[in-house]
């Protein structure tokens, strides 16, 4: 888990709040394919069948997908139950959010939570 993944889930709430966010794997799927989706993210324990649809489908449609939470968190970050995908339709939202995925973790480790060889 990143570290900044509070920061991540209170966007993704304000997000939601602002009608920014469609969720669920009909919705999501539908706004990859309509062009709204800016990003795409999927609860780790989500099936490998469902992760590796939305990761084709996103690589297809140029959409930046990542792996993140579990479907409790990103429901929890939307204020509602189990969300296994959802998908950023704003694109500052976005941006910001793949901002705090690829800032370094605050313990001057790694990015994205690796382990950084020396």
């Amino acid at each position: 888990m990143v570290l900044n993944s509070k920061k991540i889930f209170s966007l993704i709430g304000l997000a939601e709040r602002s009608r920014n966010v469609v969720s669920g794997e009909f919705a999501t799927d539908k706004a990859v394919k309509a062009g709204s989706a800016k990003l795409v993210l999927v609860g780790a324990d989500a099936s490998d069948n469902t992760k590796k649809m939305f990761q084709n489908m996103c690589e297809f449609y140029h959409v930046p997908i990542r792996i993140l939470g579990s479907k409790e968190e990103l429901g929890h970050a939307m204020g509602k139950e189990l969300r296994a995908s959802l998908a950023i339709t704003d694109s500052g939202f976005a941006n910001s959010i793949l901002k705090h995925l690829e800032e370094p973790t605050q313990n001057g480790g790694s990015r994205n939570g690796e382990i950084e060889s020396t």
